[in-house]
């Protein structure tokens, strides 16, 4: 008989044992699945929290989380830690006093206040902060405590997964640790640029270095109310010495990261390109866009969809390294690289077919590492374990693709907007490959995929700087 660790159980504490001053406490991150699943029990579709759109014209100017959700987590303090299973919840005062918007983490604490032994009665202090250090909620609780000991396996309860935009918290709770990357943001001088570095770095991701004309960027910030002062604003006269200075910044060491603002992308890659004081490395810059997609079991990674418009045998070679190191970042040690193609048998008339077998043996050569590749494959074969077995296609990738590579920059395109229009997919994307990350943000980004691509940008900085043989947070065994 398989024996039980203790963390498979939960175990209260009786009304004798519990100790004037003792304390319990959880965290969690807000997602956007919280919040659907908490207005599907409770029936509370107040527009500031399910519809992002409405949310952006209210006061908080983004999607809250429902008051009652902090204090659904207090009293899950209370019935699974202290006192625990057998409590009987007696009232609750609440105060709120701060929202509590995606991607916050919430720390939940409970204090014990004051005993009554004539009824096994107990008063708790209890409040919620976010990550940092702010009171978002507090008030107090009182609890008829158990007076017997109970210790019962702990109950798993099944997996629910919406089909909808917005999960991108994985990644987000993956760049919990490392410290906040300096970023140089380029010519943030409209509201959707200028907040998202500030939803970043009041989330901890970075630390923006604001490049532009300093009266167009300190507008931009009064026009959605946020407070830019302890942010280094380097005045420029316009977006090309914007894009100038940023790239001499990373260059120079100062910065670990780039943020497109309000210029065209093009703008700022020219400058990243360029062979003198430039950003380039030994492979090519590409594009990766990290998807959620509801009805894929597992994070799914697509390139090239923004850079390289019909690469080579050599670029795609870099591309799918560029891929691979990203997945590493994220704590996939070995992902399985799909190189797509209309079939899946070499086809002299297919070129991508020729492209996907000669990567598949310059992986076997060593030109390609720290993955696993198979191609050509057509996209069911990739995705769908079903068609590979009906097409009795034997492989460790078929099927189980963590990595998309498709042949061109069109393909790309068209497969990522199909997952988000048609599949309720959701992405956070990065330039890579070159000496820093690149984050292209777009006026359509929510402000969790903003902030999810600044966590790739993050993770994929404490990646490369880690010393050979140390892990990051997200890595798997």
């Amino acid at each position: 008989m398989t024996q039980k660790s203790e963390n498979e159980f939960i175990e209260n504490r009786t009304f004798d044992e519990i100790q004037i001053g003792e304390q319990a406490s959880l965290e969690k991150r807000l997602t956007m699945e919280d919040i659907k699943l908490f207005a599907i029990m409770s029936g509370d579709i107040n527009p500031a929290h399910v519809d992002d759109d409405f949310a952006k014209s209210s006061r908080f100017q983004e999607v809250i989380a429902h008051g009652m959700w902090g204090g659904a987590l207090i009293s899950t303090v209370l019935g699974t830690q202290l006192p625990g299973p057998g409590t009987v919840y007696l009232g609750q005062t609440l105060k709120f006093k701060a929202p509590v918007t995606l991607g916050d983490v919430l720390k939940v604490s409970v204090k014990v206040t004051a005993k009554d032994a004539d009824r096994y009665q107990v008063s708790f202090d209890c409040w919620c902060e976010n990550q940092t250090g702010k009171v978002v909620i507090e008030g107090e609780a009182r609890v008829v405590a158990p007076r017997e000991k109970i210790k019962r396996p702990r109950t798993v309860l099944p997996q629910v997964r919406l089909t909808e935009r917005g999960r991108l918290h994985e990644i987000l709770s993956a760049a919990d640790h490392p410290a906040p990357v300096a970023m140089a943001v380029v010519h943030p001088v409209d509201e959707v640029s200028i907040m998202g570095a500030y939803e970043a770095w009041e989330h901890g991701l970075i630390v923006p270095v604001l490049i532009g004309p300093k009266a167009k960027v300190l507008a931009a910030a009064d026009n959605v109310a946020i407070d830019i002062s302890a942010f280094e604003l380097i005045d420029v006269p316009h977006s090309h010495a914007a894009a100038e200075k940023a790239v001499a910044l990373a260059y120079e060491g100062r910065v670990q990261g780039l943020m497109k603002g309000a210029l065209h992308t093009d703008e700022l890659l020219r400058e990243v390109l360029k062979r003198k004081g430039g950003l380039r490395t030994e492979r090519c810059i590409s594009h990766v866009m990290a998807f959620d997609v509801p009805t894929y079991p597992r994070p799914l990674f697509i390139t090239d969809a923004a850079i390289n418009i019909a690469p080579d045998l050599n670029q795609k070679r870099d591309i799918v390294q560029n891929a691979i190191e990203l997945a590493h970042a994220l704590g996939n040690n070995n992902p399985n690289v799909a190189i797509l193609s209309a079939v899946e048998t070499i086809n002299p008339k297919i070129a991508s077919t020729l492209d996907a077998a000669a990567l598949c043996k310059m992986a076997e050569r060593g030109q390609i590492t720290g993955g696993t590749l198979d191609g050509p494959l057509a996209f069911d074969n990739a995705v769908s374990e079903a068609a590979a077995e009906t097409k009795h296609i034997a492989s460790p990738v078929a099927g189980r693709a963590d990595i998309l590579v498709a042949p061109d920059l069109e393909a790309a395109n068209m497969l990522m907007k199909q997952l988000t229009y048609l599949a309720d997919a959701t992405g956070a994307g990065l330039v890579v490959g070159a000496r820093v990350p690149i984050v292209l943000t777009s006026r359509a980004d929510a402000a969790i995929t903003r902030m999810a691509s600044c966590a790739l940008a993050l993770l994929l900085v404490a990646y490369q700087d880690k010393p050979k043989g140390m892990a990051v947070p997200g890595d798997k065994p």
